[in-house]
């Protein structure tokens, strides 16, 4: 059951030089109907802002939910949206896990402090892990385990189980999480899209998990329609169908590159530290096992329905690298 918002306080966006946190941004700096935005990160976002208030705040910092605090009450702050987490896998997990698992702890001491009636975080499906044993279709009522594999994921699994602890303790408040599967679009720069820009993709031999993508438009409309409308609970994203990861490949137009298992991930791992790979050897069992998740409850619960499939989000997606790369090759010459 949802209800829509009003806006009476503020919408402030917590990480807005990422993907989800500035075009949610952008949005809402550009509709009328918001009347009241603020933004908070360490850096201030590349946008033009007119209405828009910008804090300056690190969360790593000492005291960080303190500060936070004086900014949400200062403001009024009824909708809070946690988009602070980093997309790619860093080298320094330290830092990392400072911003996420810490940093969320600063900030829902914060919204709870300060009375925030709405909080919402943009989370990722790679939470649930790449396993043999996963079923077809992952549904957000089974147990995250990425923790298995990664600090980085566990960091993140982390952050949902305290806001889910957070919505038990508070259950006046709002609390929505918005599990994200592998997004494409045109703008889209991440570890992932670097994977497929290379003109040989590395793959393991005997292996062919399928894959999903959402588009990036599809991304930014239910991050609008959360803040919108009242929605708690764990949303999956993602867009309608699957690819095995040979056709995504193929449908790239690169070259794909079998490797036997022996070695592959220690390999992973020196070119992860040599900067000459994507994403470190924690995240080779996405590409060997089933990671895929079922849809259905966001269409049930949103009313909506992806506008793009997992192939049309790619084919945007491989348009726009060939547009990029023709542009390049015709200011070369």
């Amino acid at each position: 059951m949802s209800t829509q918002n009003e806006h009476t306080g503020s919408i402030v966006v917590i990480g807005v030089r990422g993907f989800r946190g500035h075009n949610l941004l952008k949005r809402l700096e550009r509709d009328p109907k918001y009347k009241r935005v603020v933004a908070i990160d360490h850096k201030k976002p590349d946008l033009t802002l007119k209405k828009t208030k910008y804090y300056k705040l690190d969360l790593t910092e000492p005291l960080a939910d303190d500060s936070l605090k004086e900014i949400l009450i200062k403001e009024e702050c009824d909708t809070l949206v946690h988009a602070a987490f980093p997309i790619t896998p860093p080298h320094n997990e330290a830092l990392a896990h400072e911003v996420i698992a810490i940093g969320t702890f600063y900030i829902l001491n914060a919204c709870a402090a300060a009375g925030v009636r709405k909080f919402i975080m943009a989370s990722t499906t790679d939470v649930y892990g790449a396993f043999p044993s996963n079923p077809n279709y992952l549904t957000e009522d089974m147990p995250p385990r990425a923790n298995r594999l990664s600090r980085f994921l566990a960091d993140k699994i982390d952050a949902e189980k305290q806001a889910l602890r957070f919505q038990k303790k508070y259950p006046d408040r709002v609390v929505s999480i918005l599990r994200v599967c592998n997004v494409l679009g045109p703008t889209i720069n991440s570890y992932k899209t670097r994977y497929l820009q290379r003109s040989v993709i590395t793959t393991m031999l005997g292996f062919d998990p399928l894959i999903q993508f959402v588009h990036e438009e599809d991304v930014k409309n239910v991050m609008q329609q959360l803040v919108d409308e009242d929605h708690p609970g764990v949303f999956n994203l993602a867009g309608d169908g699957v690819l095995p990861l040979s056709r995504v490949i193929e449908i790239c137009g690169k070259v794909n590159l079998r490797l036997t298992q022996i070695g592959f991930k220690t390999m992973a791992q020196l070119m992860w530290l040599m900067d000459l790979s994507p994403a470190p050897a924690s995240h080779v069992d996405f590409l060997r096992y089933l990671c895929v998740v079922d849809n259905s409850k966001i269409k049930k619960q949103l009313h909506y329905k992806p506008k793009y499939t997992t192939k049309e989000a790619l084919l945007t997606f491989v348009g726009a690298d060939r547009l990029r790369q023709l542009n390049m090759q015709q200011l070369s010459t």
